[in-house]
């Protein structure tokens, strides 16, 4: 009796039904009606047991696959990809109901679509996590009707399926020859001059009208009897740290994902940058404790070492301790490195209480303190007021968007580098800022 749970009356099962209630009542007061409404009756019965027959028919067959990524990338769009295929000899309706993973909190998910004879069909939906982890979706159902459409048979497929979330590989692939190309300014990103040229050593190439004068290999050119020059790159093999702050303060959301996770992505994106510049990356995480320690290395899979580490930070987001990651820094990181420190300062009192140990971090390395816009005050200083209280809240807005702008010069003073940003903007301002430094060479 198996077939039997599979069997689901239709809406439209429910209105005939209705309809002949209703031809009985009037029947009571206009008996001629009363055979002919049982003639209905029965064929209501019939073509009900006709439709099943069609449905439950042994040769009749039907197929549904859920097709989904190895891995869902987090803050993006990701598809999933229905593919339906019919065996049965008529046009279908179909009611697809697919249980995603409760972390979406989509109750409601329902497509009707109709599939020829014979046919197969496929559509895609779009789900965006904002969280890492392990995503379970449940049973793709499928309610298969007839052209009669009083009962449909279900299906179910693809069950139990799991998918980790893992940090933004679609910002990764993005953003991935951003380092090389020259259009950076269609991604936002502001021209950089270069000051002088790096004196690292790449080749002796022959003198071409534009090269500098000042770079002519003169023992070269004696051999050759012709114009050579030196050739310089980038200086390569510097260490990046990225640290990120897990703290209370990086708990803040914006369009659904945390600060922390916005630095995570961030961290993954520029990292694959660092590495294809041919410098080492590495990263940690920090709140009471110095932890998810990657150090900077440019093997081949330095890539894999950071993403896993960044799928698996967990945090309770307690009062960060900046003490202890200064001692961390100095007692581990002996080379000097540039440290990306993803953090956030709301007010200039909480950037005082953390600037002696960000000092101390500034003298050994270079340092540059990456905080976040407020962007829902940004919203409220902009909407126009309509009456005093409005007018207050816009005025405590101004003071804290300012005290951004202090914090911003007062890390200035003491020659830490600082970037402020919108958490949308966060990943494209930190390839902005790593490109600068390399050109510039201050590193």
């Amino acid at each position: 009796m198996k077939w039997f749970n599979r069997i689901y009356l239709n809406n439209f099962f429910f209105y005939v039904l209705m309809g002949l209630v209703v031809c009985f009542v009037m029947a009571y007061v206009y008996p001629m009606l009363y055979n002919i409404v049982w003639i209905a009756v029965y064929a209501f019965i019939g073509f009900t047991l006709i439709d099943l027959l069609l449905l439950f028919a042994s040769n009749q067959r039907f197929a549904g696959t859920r097709v989904l990524t190895e891995k869902l990338s987090n803050g993006d769009e990701n598809p999933v990809v229905i593919r339906l295929e019919s065996g049965y000899s008529f046009p279908a309706s179909l009611r697809i109901i697919d249980e995603v993973p409760v972390q979406f909190q989509i109750r409601d998910f329902s497509v009707h679509r109709t599939i020829n004879a014979g046919g197969s069909d496929s559509f895609e939906y779009f789900l965006r996590p904002t969280q890492r982890g392990e995503y379970h979706f449940g049973s793709l159902n499928v309610y298969v009707s007839s052209p009669l459409r009083l009962v449909s048979r279900r299906f179910i497929f693809e069950s139990g399926q799991m998918v980790p979330t893992y940090p933004s590989y679609i910002q990764l692939r993005k953003y991935d020859l951003m380092a090389f190309s020259n259009r950076l300014f269609e991604y936002g990103l502001k021209k950089i001059r270069r000051i002088g040229h790096t004196m690292e050593f790449e080749q002796i190439k022959e003198y071409v009208g534009g090269d500098d004068i000042r770079t002519i290999n003169w023992k070269a050119t004696a051999k050759k009897n012709q114009l050579m020059v030196n050739q310089f790159q980038d200086e390569r093999s510097q260490n990046v740290y990225m640290a990120i702050d897990k703290g209370r303060m990086m708990k803040m959301p914006f369009n659904g994902l945390s600060l922390v996770d916005y630095a995570i992505n961030s961290t993954l994106v520029l990292s694959n940058i660092i590495l294809k510049k041919g410098d080492k990356a590495g990263m940690f995480t920090f709140s009471k404790v110095v932890e998810n320690r990657v150090a900077a290395d440019r093997r081949s899979l330095q890539m894999q070492r950071i993403m896993e580490t960044l799928y698996n930070v967990n945090t309770n987001f307690f009062e960060s301790d900046f003490g202890r990651l200064y001692a961390d820094i100095k007692k581990n990181i002996t080379q000097r490195s540039l440290v990306i420190l993803y953090t956030n300062f709301e007010t200039l009192d909480g950037l005082k209480r953390q600037l002696p140990y960000l000092k101390g971090i500034a003298k050994s390395h270079l340092l540059v303190v990456v905080f976040f816009e407020n962007v829902e005050l940004e919203e409220l200083m902009h909407k126009k007021a309509g009456n005093i209280q409005e007018i207050y809240d816009q005025v405590i807005a101004e003071k804290f968007a300012f005290e951004k702008r202090l914090i911003v010069n007062e890390l200035k003073k003491y020659g830490i580098y600082s970037v402020l940003t919108k958490p949308e903007d966060l990943t494209v301002e930190s390839i902005n800022n790593y490109l600068e430094i390399k050109a510039r060479g201050i590193l």
